[in-house]
């Protein structure tokens, strides 16, 4: 190797710059040159352009919803439905709610066949009676399975350590949970749906119009899916499915025993003792507001069976005394209730008098006005739509726990930083 000699390090080199020849500059100034350069570079502000961001199609990012959903559904419904046990469940419950049935129609049968009367009314009360018990069962059922179903959708993924495998997957979080919402939620459907014939058994006695039964059915569906996103948004919440199905039965507890517990104890402290025109105990005053039942899927079904009956019978009662406190009616104190104003006559025609042939009116007799009670059909509608509303919420937020991005916590931290 031979080596240079030092004369030739300094010697004059010819530097090429932007495809211009510069003659007669050491190296020394060259490499000078090229520090400077670097430096007024390094002092400039870098210019940094993002890469434009593409809109997906709104048709194409539906079809990738859709195939989503699907791959998610028909994987957890394969799942679920193959074996027996799916079907050995449905044809036991189809044979308890039918034995249900047949001995409340026996009881019901046996009670007005001692009380007299007629056999039309005897027939009708049976039949808002026999609604009103189909419905309280097959809403209890929906209560129970429901949650149940979903409590561990997402922990149990979590378990079996395949939820992140699941979630590099091009299937979107939303995907992941309303499939996995549907998938579990539509044995439960299928277990309602079953249930149709044999409350089509009502239409044999009468008193029970298929908008009754219609409306009863859209208050289990509502009621279906809120209780199973409440019970996903638990299994999203905790990493445990015995945590999470400990969650959800109480939170479903919480709903209906404990609603159903604050509306009795506020009509019990709302009493007015002996010689008091008014009862309460602090804030607790008036009535109860009607939101503490909006969850509440027995109260709303109390209404629908309320709206059936042609008289003001007992479901009606009992609705009225929980959302009303003490039923409106002052007892033990010295102040009356006001008395209702009646209505002012009505004349009806009924012919023509002799003189003049103008017609003759006789007053009609006007049914009193209902001093106590509750507007019929117009609490389940909020119950329906509290239960939506609910729902929504709760996917928005089990999106948001599964998705692995934490889209919303980071622009919160970033508003943060911007303060």
């Amino acid at each position: 190797m031979s080596e240079r000699p030092m004369d030739d390090a300094t010697e004059p080199v010819d530097v090429t710059v932007d495809d211009v020849t510069v003659e007669d500059v050491t190296p020394d100034e060259a490499i000078m040159a090229t520090a400077d350069a670097s430096a007024a570079a390094a002092s400039q502000p870098a210019v940094v352009v993002k890469p434009a961001r593409r809109r997906p199609h709104p048709i194409r990012a539906l079809r990738r919803l859709l195939g989503g959903l699907s791959a998610v559904g028909v994987k957890e419904l394969r799942g679920r439905m193959r074996g027996r046990r799916a079907f050995v469940v449905l044809t036991l419950y189809l044979l308890l709610l039918g034995s249900f049935a047949w001995m409340y129609e026996l009881i019901l049968e046996q009670r007005y066949s001692t009380t007299g009367g007629s056999a039309a009314y005897a027939s009708a009360a049976i039949g808002q009676e026999l609604f009103a018990g189909l419905m309280m069962v097959v809403t209890l059922l929906v209560v129970l399975l429901a949650p149940a179903f979903t409590a561990g959708a997402i922990s149990l993924e979590r378990e079996k350590q395949t939820l992140d495998l699941l979630v590099t997957t091009p299937i979107s979080s939303v995907s992941i949970v309303i499939g996995k919402l549907l998938s579990a939620l539509t044995y439960v459907f299928i277990l309602i749906a079953a249930s149709v014939p044999m409350t089509a058994v009502v239409f044999v006695f009468g008193g029970v119009a298929p908008d009754d039964v219609i409306r009863g059915y859209i208050v289990l569906f509502a009621t279906a899916f809120g209780l199973g996103a409440f019970g996903l948004f638990c299994s999203s919440l905790v990493k445990r499915t015995q945590a999470a199905t400990v969650i959800t039965t109480f939170g479903v507890m919480a709903m209906t025993l404990g609603s159903i517990f604050i509306l009795v104890f506020w009509g019990a402290v709302t009493q007015p003792r002996f010689g008091e025109p008014f009862g309460g105990i602090g804030p607790i005053k008036g009535r109860p507001p009607e939101l503490i039942a909006y969850l509440n899927p027995f109260v709303a079904q109390a209404d629908v069976v309320c709206a059936a009956q042609t008289t003001y019978g007992s479901w009606c009662t009992y609705l009225a005394t929980l959302l009303n406190g003490n039923g409106g009616v002052v007892v033990f104190s010295d102040v009356s209730p006001p008395v209702p104003e009646p209505m002012p006559a009505i004349q009806v025609a009924v012919g023509r008098d002799a003189i003049g042939g103008a017609p003759a009116f006789v007053p009609a007799d006007v049914a009193p006005v209902q001093q106590f009670g509750i507007a019929r059909n117009a609490f389940w509608p909020r119950s329906v739509a509290a239960w939506l509303v609910l729902s929504a919420v709760l996917i928005a937020l089990s999106v948001q726990l599964v998705s692995p991005t934490r889209r919303w916590r980071m622009g919160i931290r970033r508003f943060r930083r911007n303060r």
